[in-house]
């Protein structure tokens, strides 16, 4: 039965946040998933591509996988959606829209009837016509009223609490066979079938597009929040910018193709030696609690992101008697496009570190101490056990100190993560640095869902969690409230923002300067979206007043600085 398109809105949706994520794993769009559900008071729909993965939902049969997934380079993964199996995967356009659902009787079978609708009519927009839905059988159909109907779409989800989880997976032009290895959605006797094997080849990104537009319309949206990971370019538009930028013969640089894609002019920005505004040229404190933290730190062989990043706040900070001690050796696996920190083959981990922070902590008498890596993804832990011994130094040593940790995504490994939040940080830390647009030119070996994953997996565990931005680097204001929207609504307790500031010629171009006025309405706007506080300003970066922050925050980490 195929029902007529659906002619009037949804009420009661103010913003709709549509996140294009790119390649996700799904494991970390699960994660955000349950975050946005159980922190976010507004609406979004990620869409999102995924690594190859089985889904088994709450009723699925496990003989309805025929083989085993990893023999067919396949991850399985249990879910709390409705539904039986169903495969996921590169080709496959997958959207979960996370919001509310008015309570009542038929509430849940009104949002699949939505979900179902806004890929009938995506389909529409992009050519196939005549898909709907087959009684009887959830998603979307090829051909229902016909003598071989074909499903084209997976719809399956959870509605508790008010709120939504899961949604639809769209075959675009996925790996067919895949789907030979279950018995998807518990369906033996009706093909599945994807817009290429219906003879429309359609690109990932007009796919996008259109669902975009038509769940604007589906939900009835007062305002649209658009935003997403810039797309790969393409051979013919990589040549047509090496052309324009210095001739054919010669290379463009990885970071030049990845600022063009993302729509930044890698000519542009300012100079490297351009003048800086006043509000940027950090005062000199070299007074004694700077000498002697200074002296501590290189009698015990210690390294801080402090000097290792270039700081600007480094005088203010020492001087304070607050630094950041940056373990598991001094160099990073990833290289990632703003920062100094170097990117060279790791050492092994030194086993004596721990210990060495620790005493620098008692030797100080810091009431809060921040840690921070070099990402140490050779390690198969990726340096997870740094963490968990320094901090069992620290307490042994300081057993009153407030410690936040500043941590590396690990992969997404939850064995890493678990094992650091069982730690139990006063707060724990972890950087999105940028916008979405944004993210493979400024850290292309991390992921903008990873990272709201990781901070919605901290949350869940019951941390005040925090994160930070880094601007300058081609963001307009209006992505950089979406972020902090994001990062509210995976229940961010803090926020900090500053001004990038270009290490070297090698590294991004700084686009502009933003003005402390800015940065003010930032903290303001961040603060109005749920963010318990929001340290924004020209000089900020993650660590500087973080014990003010932090007490500003939370009550144990109030009592414990003194302040």
């Amino acid at each position: 039965m195929n029902c007529e398109p659906l002619r009037r809105p949804a009420p009661g949706v103010s913003t709709l946040r549509v996140r294009w994520l790119g390649r996700v794993r799904y494991r970390d769009a699960w994660a955000l998933q349950k975050g946005l559900w159980a922190y976010g008071s507004g609406d979004w729909l990620l869409l999102v591509e995924h690594n190859p993965v089985y889904t088994l939902g709450v009723r699925a049969k496990p003989e309805h996988v025929l083989v085993d997934p990893a023999s067919v380079g396949a991850e399985l993964e249990r879910v709390d959606r409705g539904g039986d199996v169903t495969f996921h995967g590169p080709g496959q356009l997958v959207g979960y829209p996370v919001m509310a659902v008015p309570r009542g009787p038929g509430s849940s079978p009104t949002h699949v009837w939505r979900i179902e609708q806004l890929v009938i009519d995506t389909l529409d927009e992009l050519g196939l016509h005549g898909a709907g839905r087959l009684d009887g059988y959830p998603g979307v159909w090829v051909d229902p009223s016909g003598p071989n109907p074909r499903k084209i779409a997976a719809v399956g989800v959870r509605v508790s609490r008010g709120r939504s989880m899961h949604g639809f997976a769209l075959n675009v032009d996925p790996d067919m066979e895949m789907f030979t290895h279950i018995i998807p959605c518990g369906i033996a006797d009706k093909p599945v079938t994807s817009l290429a094997a219906e003879g429309l080849r359609v690109d990932m990104r007009r796919v996008v597009e259109a669902a975009t537009v038509v769940a604007e319309r589906i939900w009835g949206a007062a305002q649209l929040d658009s935003q997403g990971v810039a797309w790969k370019v393409l051979p013919g538009e990589v040549a047509a910018f090496t052309a324009a930028r210095s001739g054919p013969e010669v290379p463009v640089r990885m970071l030049d193709r990845r600022l063009a894609q993302a729509g930044v002019d890698p000519r542009g920005g300012l100079a490297v030696d351009e003048r800086k505004p006043p509000w940027l040229r950090a005062q000199a404190h070299l007074g004694p609690d700077y000498r002697a933290l200074r002296k501590t730190v290189r009698s015990l062989g210690l390294v801080t992101v402090c000097e290792e990043a270039g700081c600007p706040n480094i005088y203010e900070c020492w001087a304070d008697g607050t630094a950041t001690f940056m373990i598991n050796g001094e160099r990073c696996t990833r290289a990632c496009g703003f920062c100094l920190v170097d990117t060279a083959k790791p050492l092994p981990l030194d086993p004596g570190e721990p210990e060495r922070v620790a005493d620098a902590v008692s030797q100080l008498g810091l009431a809060h101490a921040v840690i921070t890596c070099v990402a140490r993804d050779d390690l198969d832990d990726g340096g997870a056990s740094g963490f968990v011994a320094t901090v069992e130094a620290v307490r042994r040593r300081s057993p009153g100190v407030a410690l936040e940790l500043l941590i590396s995504d690990f992969k997404g490994d939850p064995e890493a993560l678990n094992a650091v939040f069982a730690v139990r940080p006063e707060i724990l830390n972890h950087n999105v640095e940028t916008v979405p647009r944004l993210q493979r030119a400024v850290r292309p070996s991390a992921s903008y869902a990873r990272s709201l994953a990781v901070l919605a997996r901290a949350k869940a565990a019951g941390l005040v969690t925090k994160s930070g931005l880094v601007l300058g680097m081609g963001e307009t204001f209006e992505e950089v409230v979406s972020t902090l929207a994001d990062l509210a609504g995976v229940g961010v307790d803090i926020v900090t923002a500053g001004q990038y500031l270009r290490p070297t010629a090698q590294h991004l171009p700084v686009a502009r300067w933003w003005t402390p006025a800015e940065f003010a309405e930032l903290a303001r706007v961040g603060e109005t979206l749920g963010i318990g506080h929001v340290e924004a300003s020209p000089l900020t970066r993650s660590s500087y007043h973080a014990r003010q922050a932090a007490a500003r925050t939370t009550p144990q980490a109030l009592e414990a600085s003194g302040l």
